[in-house]
């Protein structure tokens, strides 16, 4: 009896230990609204990696850490791994996020 309970104990831990990365795995889900606008999909993304594309021509990715007003917090920006940069929403042209792996 002492071993069936070992078992079911190390079972949870694996399922404890594993469950939270196959979610953090997950692709975020991109949904749009009739109302949406470039500043509301930003603000179900923070927390997610999007790219975002200049009207200006650029596109820059990072994570989404915070929505104001007129502008957008992007942390960790791809290839400037070291830096953080805020961008008016104004300038964005359009919100790109991976919804699905191969």
């Amino acid at each position: 009896m002492m071993r069936l309970s070992g078992a079911i104990a190390v079972l949870t831990l694996v399922v404890a230990v594993h469950l939270p990365l196959a979610a953090l795995a997950q692709d975020a889900k991109l949904e749009v609204k009739s109302s949406d606008t470039v500043k509301s999909v930003l603000e179900r993304m923070v927390g997610k990696r999007v790219s975002v594309v200049l009207t200006s021509g650029p596109e820059l990715s990072g994570v989404v850490n915070s929505v104001g007003d007129k502008v957008v917090l992007l942390t960790q920006l791809t290839g400037r791994e070291y830096f953080d940069g805020v961008v008016n929403i104004d300038q964005i042209g359009a919100v790109i996020v991976k919804t699905r792996s191969r």
